[in-house]
């Protein structure tokens, strides 16, 4: 018999989302994680969620009681052209249109509740190896002394790790570098921020300021070149570039804890292999734009418990086909739609910028063209048709 139904190899927030999802639905399951279990739950992240995650996340019985800052409106312009709009929480009867938190604050709420669930959770173990068979998945492991174990399941969830290796993008996922870095950065405002995020896009691509306590998160995206100028740079210049770069429309008076990634896109073709799903990251990693990522990764989730529900064999191949047919309209709509984003806005083309323009004015203009924008942000693909 194997180990457990359902392997899950990470235990970070998509993972143990993953967990408690599945368990809710009497799967009998077990996580995995190569780290230790203080720096699991000391995850440095911030989290944009949508309404959308959050009536998942409530659904799951690990919503925060508290640190989370909401989003109230979101305002989209483009630097030095015409165009912006704004989208409102009133608008959609909603308590907020996003959530911004540290991703320990969820991880708190996730692991009390994994906790009080009995999920197994198995720090210290690296998972290095799934091979499937025909009835299960064999999983390989290192600990943190280096000794290798094993286990068995019906079926392995991959839920953390990007697409990595070579002849896996090449014959079995698509990947696009656009040559862009993420520079992370919280930013405190001069007068209070109101509960309003801005998307500002620049011939660079878009610099977002998230809400997050009395300050904001920032995500700017600069070409490689930029980022190792900007790194040379100390708080203070480094504050002036960002004023620059974003404009005027909110003052800055102070700047902490910088990060930097690169950007691109991956994504497998197909989300499932023979006893193996892949979610989140491990399965598309997508541009920040927008902050659909981890929003469409807890839609991973929901969909796969739902779909393994009353499955006999949560790994047979005909409901994994399921799972990934259930979630391509989601996946390939939030995959398009971030790198539409990206490609149309990260140029200073004249004519492209008077296009971004009227694209912005007619979003503020015609309500039911925004709204029609603003549910899919919200929701993905539950806000069809």
């Amino acid at each position: 018999m194997p180990d457990c139904e359902i392997a899950i190899v990470g235990a970070g927030p998509l993972g143990l989302s993953v967990a408690i999802a599945l368990a809710r639905k009497h799967r009998r399951v077990r996580v995995y994680d190569a780290r230790k279990a203080e720096q699991a739950h000391n995850d440095k992240r911030v989290l944009a969620l949508s309404h959308g995650s959050r009536q998942l996340l409530s659904l799951l019985g690990a919503w925060p009681a508290n640190g989370v800052t909401n989003i109230e409106s979101i305002h989209i312009s483009q630097r030095g052209a015409l165009g912006r709009t704004v989208m409102r929480h009133s608008d959609y009867k909603l308590p907020a249109l996003g959530y911004v938190l540290p991703a320990k604050i969820l991880m708190q709420a996730l692991s009390q509740r994994a906790t009080a669930l009995g999920i197994e959770i198995i720090f210290d173990a690296k998972v290095t190896a799934v091979h499937a068979t025909e009835d299960s998945a064999a999983l390989e492991f290192v600990d943190a002394q280096g000794l290798m174990g094993s286990a068995t399941a019906q079926l392995a969830a991959c839920c953390e790790g990007a697409i990595a290796d070579e002849d896996e993008v090449s014959e079995k996922a698509v990947q696009h570098d656009y040559n862009q870095h993420a520079l992370l950065c919280h930013a405190t405002p001069c007068t209070p921020h109101k509960n309003i995020a801005y998307e500002r896009f620049t011939s660079d691509g878009p610099i977002a300021l998230l809400p997050l306590g009395t300050d904001y998160a920032v995500v700017w995206t600069v070409s490689p070149e930029r980022l190792q100028s900007l790194q040379a740079l100390d708080e203070a210049a480094l504050l002036a570039a960002l004023q620059t770069a974003f404009g005027q429309r909110v003052q800055l008076r102070a700047l902490t804890n910088r990060a930097s990634y690169p950007l691109g896109l991956r994504f497998r073709k197909r989300p499932v292999a023979d006893r193996t799903v892949w979610l989140g990251n491990a399965a598309q990693t997508l541009h920040p734009v927008a902050g659909q990522g981890f929003n469409l990764a807890l839609r991973d989730a929901w969909e796969l418990a739902e779909t393994l529900a009353t499955a006999p064999d949560p790994g047979n191949a005909n409901v994994l086909r399921e799972y990934s047919r259930r979630r391509q309209a989601d996946r390939f709509g939030a995959i398009g739609f971030t790198d539409i984003l990206v490609r149309l806005f990260s140029t200073d083309n004249p004519v492209l910028t008077h296009t971004r323009g009227a694209g912005l004015l007619a979003l503020d203009v015609v309500a039911p063209l925004r709204h029609f924008v603003a549910k899919r942000m919200l929701f993905g693909a539950r806000a069809w048709p």
